[in-house]
């Protein structure tokens, strides 16, 4: 079926100018991304056959440059212009940490952390530096790999922290089986820098731990 014979209220353009862009399921803004369908099959229906292959967004926007374009209706040029929406997501969050006392809107931070990592193969090992009002004076990937002990180095971690001048810092890192469950080994590695940090009077507000579009809150759980 032509777009143009749907009634109005059911075309996503129109639809999103009408309710707001929450009123439309996944497959219709997926739809306005893509503009066109193919012979046959309208934005519409393109869309939605691509959340039914891919299951979720999650899986369409981390699959790699070969597996998106290798997807009917797919290509170099869609995989791009997904590529920079989802950047200019994260420097939008990534403002409004900035602007405001991050934990006095922690969800921000959640939501920015679960953007930045959720995707990711490897385990990354993040530090967010506040200022002495909780504002966020910039994030850095400090460590790659497994974190534990040995691959997270405390006095590299105090060197930067005082490098930027940071008066409290947010921890973070990504599990990529999924499961945002802290391990005895994260555990371990938040309480030794804590003591570590503690030295210079610089506070760890929390450890927050992303493993697919969970998040976990060491300060939540009373772990610091």
């Amino acid at each position: 079926m032509q777009l143009t014979s749907l009634p109005s209220n059911q075309r996503p353009r129109e639809k999103l100018l009408a309710k707001g862009a929450k009123s439309l399921s996944d497959a219709e803004l997926l739809a306005i991304f893509l503009r066109t369908g193919l012979p046959g099959m309208n934005v519409v229906e393109l869309a939605q056959h691509l959340m039914t292959q891919n299951q979720t967004l999650h899986n369409l926007f981390n699959a790699s440059i070969d597996d998106f374009c290798a997807q009917k209706g797919l290509g170099t040029a869609k995989f791009v212009q997904l590529q920079a929406v989802l950047e200019l997501s994260r420097r939008y969050m990534m403002e409004q940490c900035q602007r405001k006392a991050v934990f006095n809107s922690p969800q921000s931070v959640y939501d920015y952390l679960t953007l930045e990592l959720r995707g990711l193969q490897q385990e990354v090992f993040m530090v967010l530096y506040l200022d002495s009002q909780n504002r966020l004076i910039k994030e850095e990937t400090l460590f790659y790999g497994t974190i534990n002990s040995a691959s997270v180095y405390p006095r590299e971690v105090l060197k930067a922290a005082l490098k930027n001048n940071a008066a409290a810092l947010i921890l973070a890192h990504n599990h990529p089986s999924g499961i945002a469950e802290p391990s005895q080994a994260d555990k371990l590695i938040t309480n030794k820098l804590q003591q570590a940090l503690q030295l210079v009077d610089i506070n760890i507000l929390d450890h927050i731990i992303v493993g697919g579009d969970n998040c976990v809150s060491f300060a939540q759980r009373g772990l610091i």
